[in-house]
């Protein structure tokens, strides 16, 4: 019985230690692509609406092939992700403790279903902007995207 108070307590105090992972801002991804999206600005509108400014920057490449590298953020559980968000930031890292901020992110729907990795990947497709409520949807979409090695 002994021995399984030890197993909690050490599994206990590893899972704090890995909580508690330093930041390292050499993960966070920078290109001229993200600099396009990061021209994106939001408005609070008087009905506590998130509007998206686009900036002429980013307007350039609506309804065009854009290829962006980023790390996949899943919005639903599985091996195979067709339908997630890409981000400057990895996963691990915590966006919301005020050391990182939240970084720039936006959703990606693939044509095929790619494995989940904690790597960088590299994806091209259709840039989409939609012009609604950013609390409900990410307004920037790359769609029919494609996983490019």
């Amino acid at each position: 019985m002994k021995y399984l108070y030890v197993v909690i307590i050490l599994f206990l105090v590893c899972s704090a230690q890995a909580q508690t992972k330093k930041h390292n801002p050499n993960d966070q991804l920078r290109s001229l692509n993200w600099d396009v999206i990061g021209s994106v600005k939001f408005e609070l509108t008087d009905k506590n609406e998130i509007l998206p400014l686009f900036t002429e920057t980013i307007r350039r490449f609506e309804n065009r092939e854009f290829d962006l590298t980023g790390y996949l953020i899943p919005i639903k559980s599985g091996q195979k992700q067709q339908k997630f968000l890409l981000a400057t930031l990895p996963i691990n890292q915590c966006y919301f403790c005020g050391q990182n901020g939240v970084p720039v992110m936006i959703m990606i729907e693939m044509t095929n279903a790619v494995p989940y990795s904690e790597k960088p990947i590299h994806v091209q497709g259709v840039l989409k902007l939609e012009e609604k409520d950013a609390s409900y949807k990410p307004p920037i979409t790359i769609k029919n995207a494609k996983l490019i090695d």
